[in-house]
């Protein structure tokens, strides 16, 4: 197949060093290291970013922060339970009738609230992900996760895919990237030909956190994306002093159906050890965007919890003084 290689020198040349992006965006420079998660963002994401303002919410979500290195009780480096849900090297059994793998451990970016950041990078073992398929056959769904899967060449994708084609108890193929989103060019020709093909119905879940990251490359590449016929889903995570405002999460929301993509997930924040200082109490958030969004536009407001067999819906009530819980479909 013809294979679009003009992203990776974008993600080869993402800015690693503080200093230097500090120096991009006229901004004050102290020393902030994370030797366990250093930095790496995409030059074209910081393009995004506001020069001279230090409290912008792109860069908020990838400068190392000293809080980082606080231990806070209640946060842990499995903090959804991964590595107990861990069958095989890169494969992760969770829910009933879907299995996520993982077949690369590396991402475009790093995300400081990652919740996957302390989990052991490892080769992904195709061959034992494909046996546990064989002796699962009521398995009818592969999530692609990561890391983001869309790191992987056109051509082991496509590799992916074709065997995955031929497994016929396999019926939908979901891919969660970040990719689209801060490396836009990842969104070729052959990546396009590969969405169309074949008799799988693919579901692509996004990862956007603020309408200042959608630009007019990312609504393109969602456009293109949208023809192939995938369903397009968006997800993002509550932050503080990020997106903690309906206003913003409501700008998000219409910004994403404008280019075809439909709000799904509003996590609250997974208790990663080092990102305790991310987290926003979404009192009164719901109500306020159910109050000026249509009902399609609202993403649903839930959590992951360790040990569930799947997440926790959470109510315009559950932080009034009462819970509940509902299973997510």
């Amino acid at each position: 197949m013809n294979s679009d290689q003009s992203w990776q020198p974008i993600v080869a040349s993402a800015i690693r060093d503080v200093e230097e992006l500090c120096n991009v965006l006229d901004l004050d420079f102290t020393s902030q290291s994370s030797t366990q998660f250093p930095l790496k963002v995409p030059r074209s994401y910081v393009d995004r970013m506001v020069c001279g303002n230090p409290k912008d919410p792109l860069l908020l979500q990838v400068l190392p922060n000293p809080e980082e290195e606080v231990k806070v009780f209640g946060y842990s480096e499995d903090p959804v339970g991964d590595l107990n849900a861990r069958i095989a090297p890169g494969v992760l059994q969770k829910y009933a009738g879907r299995v996520l793998w993982m077949p690369t451990s590396s991402c475009p970016i790093h995300c400081r609230y990652c919740f996957r950041k302390h989990f052991p990078a490892e080769p992904f073992d195709q061959e034992k992900a494909f046996e546990h398929l064989a002796q699962h056959p009521e398995i009818y769904e592969v999530i692609l996760s990561g890391g983001d899967p869309l790191m992987l060449s056109d051509v082991r994708l496509a590799n992916l895919l074709e065997r995955l084609e031929t497994t016929t108890q396999i019926q939908r193929l979901r891919i969660h990237t970040r990719m689209p989103i801060v490396v836009p060019e990842r969104v070729g020709n052959a990546l396009l030909g590969l969405l169309t093909r074949g008799r799988l119905q693919k579901i692509i879940v996004l990862h956007t956190n603020h309408p200042q990251e959608i630009d007019d490359q990312v609504a393109s590449a969602c456009h293109a994306m949208k023809k192939t016929g995938v369903t397009l889903l968006n997800q993002s995570v509550l932050l503080r002093g990020i997106n903690d405002d309906f206003k913003i999460l409501a700008k998000l929301s219409e910004r994403l159906f404008s280019i075809g993509v439909l709000p799904y997930y509003l996590h609250l924040l997974d208790p990663v050890q080092g990102a305790a200082h991310f987290f926003s109490h979404p009192v009164g958030l719901m109500e306020e965007m159910c109050s000026v969004l249509p009902g399609y536009l609202v993403p649903k407001l839930v959590r992951e919890v360790r040990g569930e067999r799947f997440k926790v819906l959470q109510s315009i009530f559950d932080f009034r003084g009462s819970y509940s819980k509902a299973l997510v479909k």
